[in-house]
């Protein structure tokens, strides 16, 4: 019963599903997140998929348990700690940088000469709309004056190539391919963050990443000119709940998917073990000090799993049951020695008696002596203790032998 409580209480085998929120469909959380899918799907983890429209509603289904999703991908700066006692962090795991494409504008025009311009800066529940509303108001701009649409990255570059927009904010990788499309499309201009480093200074959980000059597309000097960028990190958020065998598999699989070198990062950057909105799971700081062990390595995931989680109960109950082995030999001869102590008291009594007492009361010592020569001689000792069994029937003879000769 102990071991059955224990082995129920420690979990010892992880479920087999796991939830995670990504992105919108064509997004960087939707993109990584298949991949995702495909590499926890050789461990036969089925790892089910959740559109959202960002980050923002990635930490609101992660905060209701209510929600049924185990993890999801999470950029720097939405969530705060206090807000999220029950959610921890497997790592940053990529960039996401903040792409500001305009019809062509030359010189590009200040913030403060963007009345009437139609902008689109994402749906509600993604990044990219409180960020673009922040970047707006450090720069003084009048949002009453502006026309700000929530359309998704796939819409708006539509709109933007039909002319129907004058610019768009984007929140996503250089790998997608709305970015892509854009920075190469004719009549299309992406203008940098000049003052990168001021946005940076003002929130910490930005990074200023650049564009090398004509890497979208060399033959026609796309971007015409080295372009400053801002970015942040995006983390790989789960509940505290979840098993900690599901999260190594996450962070194994985030190590095959990100560990690679990119346009802004070099190779095994990523995943990397910086807390930046919630703390780093236990787990995590595991796997990042020492990585997989021995069993993750040798043995296939569930069977290294189920004797990791096995030698939680084994190591405690040896440690148990080795000295109640080591002391099981000593009790038994204990327990036999009992058995033998009332009967050499026994013939002592009777000895004494027979010096000390009437004559008449042989017979009845005789008698006395008979019973417990019987006893002795019914008596089942272990080797070791048969020795005092003989000796005791010795000494029983002996004082027969001297009661006899006496009468």
């Amino acid at each position: 019963m102990l071991l059955w409580t224990l082995f129920a209480t420690l979990r010892p085998l992880p479920g087999r599903d796991v939830s995670l929120a990504t992105g919108p469909p064509g997004s960087v959380y939707a993109r990584v997140g298949e991949r995702y899918r495909q590499i926890l799907a050789r461990d036969g983890v089925r790892l089910r998929l959740v559109p959202t429209n960002g980050a923002i509603d990635n930490v609101r289904l992660l905060k209701d348990p209510r929600s049924g999703i185990d993890a999801g991908f999470v950029q720097s700066g939405t969530i705060k700690e206090e807000e999220a006692p029950a959610l921890v962090s497997l790592g940053t795991v990529f960039y996401e940088e903040a792409w500001f494409f305009c019809r062509t504008c030359d010189p590009p025009l200040p913030p403060g000469q963007l009345q009437g311009w139609r902008i689109s800066i994402g749906p509600v529940g993604s990044v990219s709309r409180p960020l673009a509303l922040k970047l707006l108001a450090l720069n003084g701009v009048d949002v009453t004056k502006l026309k700000l649409l929530d359309y998704a990255p796939e819409q708006a570059q539509q709109a933007l190539l039909a002319k129907e927009l004058e610019a768009a904010l984007l929140v996503s990788d250089w790998d997608s391919p709305v970015v892509q499309s854009l920075a190469r499309a004719p009549g299309i201009r992406l203008i940098g963050f000049e003052r990168a480093d001021a946005y940076v200074a003002l929130f910490p959980f930005l990074t200023k990443l650049v564009l090398p000059r004509g890497v979208a597309d060399l033959a026609s000097d796309r971007p015409p000119q080295d372009t400053a960028l801002i970015a942040a990190k995006a983390s790989l958020v789960v509940r505290d709940e979840l098993h900690p065998a599901l999260q190594f598999l996450l962070l194994r699989a985030a190590t095959e998917v990100h560990s690679r070198p990119g346009m802004f990062q070099r190779a095994g950057e990523f995943p990397a073990h910086e807390e930046i909105d919630v703390p780093l799971s236990t787990e995590a700081r595991r796997f990042y000090r020492s990585g997989p062990n021995f069993l993750q390595r040798t043995l296939p995931f569930w069977l290294a799993e189920f004797v990791q989680r096995m030698l939680l109960l084994i190591v405690p109950l040896v440690g148990i049951l080795y000295p109640l082995w080591s002391l099981a030999p000593k009790l038994y001869f204990w327990y036999n020695h009992r058995r033998l102590y009332p009967m050499y008291r026994e013939l002592k009594l009777i000895e004494r008696e027979l010096y000390t007492g009437p004559a008449a009361v042989r017979d009845t010592l005789l008698a006395r002596l008979d019973d417990l020569d019987r006893r002795a001689r019914d008596l089942t000792m272990p080797g070791p203790l048969n020795e005092n069994a003989f000796s005791l029937r010795s000494y029983i003879q002996t004082l027969r032998s001297r009661m006899q000769s006496q009468r």
